[in-house]
């Protein structure tokens, strides 16, 4: 943390698919931020999740004390460096991670070495509600019940990222969301991989 007065605690702009997770560490006390989540369902267009990103970032600037962090990957608006030179416009630090996984994973590539293939989805609670949240609004869409199956048709299983100690209740979301894939791991990551990437951050914002 800064060495400012309370007052200038940072702000984490944070896609909604990391709040349980941050929630969390700020309720264990590893974490004193302001927070503004902006809608993981943003995610399915890119041009959608930049204007908007664009409305909160603007938004938030003028009206918090201390530094805006943004707590988004590299690949979250495309392949070509588009979120670190949006987050470069507006003069912010961006968390090192490639996507969201990749931060729950540690960061700086993590998601690279645990998947170099591309062949696996990894899924937390934060995942598992957005494609719930997805399929339903692509059901009101008109679109078939197994267009997940559809989407997922050429992964080869599913990686559970336990963050929360929810394995069973995820188990049963999973079930429910009827994606054709089997769950081939659990990993145990817990929220300390988080933390370590927005404490990194929050220092580099701090120089």
């Amino acid at each position: 943390m800064c060495n400012n007065t309370k007052k200038a605690k940072p702000c984490l702009v944070s896609c909604s698919v990391l709040k349980k997770e941050i929630n969390q560490l700020i309720r264990q006390g590893d974490l004193d931020v302001d927070l503004v989540f902006v809608s993981k369902l943003f995610h399915i267009d890119y041009a959608v999740l930049e204007k908007n990103l664009r409305q909160t970032i603007e938004q938030t600037l003028p009206r918090v004390p201390g530094k805006v962090i943004l707590v988004y990957g590299d690949l979250c608006l495309g392949p070509n460096n588009e979120m670190k030179n949006l987050a470069a416009e507006y003069d912010i630090v961006k968390i090192d991670a490639l996507n969201c996984v990749d931060c729950l994973l540690g960061g700086h590539g993590k998601i690279e070495e645990a998947d170099p293939n591309h062949e696996f989805m990894f899924m937390d609670p934060g995942m598992i509600e957005f494609f719930r949240d997805a399929k339903e609004q692509m059901k009101k869409e008109g679109m078939e019940d197994d267009a997940l199956k559809v989407m997922f048709s050429g992964i080869k299983g599913i990686v559970l990222l336990d963050t929360l100690g929810e394995v069973e209740k995820c188990k049963a979301e999973l079930e429910k969301l009827d994606t054709g894939l089997q769950i081939i791991e659990v990993k145990k990551v817990g929220v300390d991989n988080v933390k370590q990437v927005l404490h990194q951050a929050i220092k580099i914002s701090c120089q």
